[in-house]
């Protein structure tokens, strides 16, 4: 994999794309100092780097972006509350902190816009980040079930610091 800086042109077409997934908040989502990482294969953009982290990965096939748990930081911070949410039931975040995936019966609240296959942000019942995910049911659907799996998670918080 190869390691470079953004382009101006490239980081316009970026948020030009996370925009479309994320609305109003896909512009400020991408700084500018960011760091692309591309496949030597295809030469294509795999992933996006923020001070040396992994902040956002690049799905080639549909060319959707996948959030990770700084990205997920800054989409908590600007999204007006229930955006992107996934809120969780309190008692069930050190779970999910440590990479356990969302059942339907712990959602206390979800962003009722959320689609399966969105990308999401798993907060608990405060407001803090607890993972991201996708989801795999409607974000209505989700307060409404006691059953089923509801976010699959890709990346805990704990799991971004080791476990502690």
């Amino acid at each position: 994999m190869h390691k470079r800086k953004a382009t101006s042109e490239e980081l316009e077409e970026l948020r030009w794309i996370a925009s479309l997934q994320f609305g109003e908040y896909g512009i400020e989502l991408i700084p500018d100092n960011i760091t692309l990482v591309i496949s030597p294969s295809t030469g294509k953009i795999r992933y996006l780097l923020y001070e040396d982290k992994l902040y956002l990965s690049l799905r080639a096939g549909d060319h959707r972006f996948l959030l990770h748990i700084p990205s997920a930081r800054v989409l908590n911070r600007l999204a007006e509350p229930p955006k992107f949410r996934v809120y969780v039931n309190i008692n069930y975040a050190e779970f999910i902190k440590n990479g356990g995936n969302v059942f339907s019966k712990h959602v206390v609240m979800a962003d009722p816009e959320i689609r399966p296959g969105d990308e999401v942000v798993v907060v608990d019942e405060n407001g803090e980040l607890i993972g991201v995910g996708r989801a795999i049911r409607p974000g209505w659907e989700m307060i409404y079930y006691n059953w089923g799996e509801a976010v699959r998670i890709r990346e805990g918080v704990q799991e971004e610091y080791g476990s502690g």
